[in-house]
């Protein structure tokens, strides 16, 4: 875990979070399909967000609370500092989502392009534990990855990639499918990355 942890700090203390390949001013997917399919807009858990601007706009489309959860202490210090008008409302919980035990449930769960680094089994059962376990009755994950016809690496790691039955395989049967998207996603460097976004809920 600890490798983990200094493998992101890194990755955010050499580059600015506006020249990471992930990079994207403006979430468009992630944030459509939360506000077509949330319950409410409540409370939202960011899996892997890192510095990520869509805590920002969750924000200004009236969502409660947002908790932004990353293996990298840098990157939550940067968007603490910039959401920090929000500090009553958004909390930045440093860790491993394979380590970590929720103390309380989420409306949303968002995952862009966390889940596909965890490319070992016990590692993906671990997430979705975490998963059935942060999730409130009626909520529902946002869960984004590069699609089958998508890269095989990303930021030098390998990845697992899915479409939302392979998802659905992989977290279990007590999940059904609400939605699924393609997007493609236009790189700080003008590469080209094919993501598919699941909606699911318990």
């Amino acid at each position: 875990m600890d490798t983990r942890h200094a493998y992101w700090d890194r990755v955010y203390t050499e580059k600015p979070e506006t020249a990471v390949s992930w990079y994207e001013l403006c979430p468009a997917s992630s944030l459509d399909l939360i506000l077509r399919n949330a319950p409410a807009k409540g409370n939202v858990i960011d899996i892997g967000g890192g510095a990520s601007f869509l805590p920002d706009h969750l924000f200004e489309a009236g969502f409660d609370e947002v908790t932004s959860l990353d293996l990298s202490a840098v990157a939550l210090a940067r968007v603490a500092r910039r959401l920090d008008r929000f500090r009553d409302r958004h909390r930045c919980i440093v860790a491993d989502v394979t380590q970590w035990s929720p103390d309380k449930h989420y409306d949303v769960w968002h995952d862009r392009a966390a889940l596909h680094f965890l490319t070992e089994p016990e590692d993906q059962r671990r997430y979705g534990a975490a998963l059935r376990s942060a999730l409130a009755p009626g909520g529902i994950a946002v869960i984004g990855g590069f699609a089958p016809n998508g890269p095989s690496r990303c930021s030098g790691l390998p990845v697992i990639q899915h479409d939302s039955a392979s998802l659905l395989d992989m977290l279990g049967t007590e999940f059904k499918l609400l939605e699924s998207i393609e997007h493609l996603h236009e790189t700080p460097g003008g590469s080209k990355r094919i993501f598919c976004f699941s909606v699911i809920s318990k």
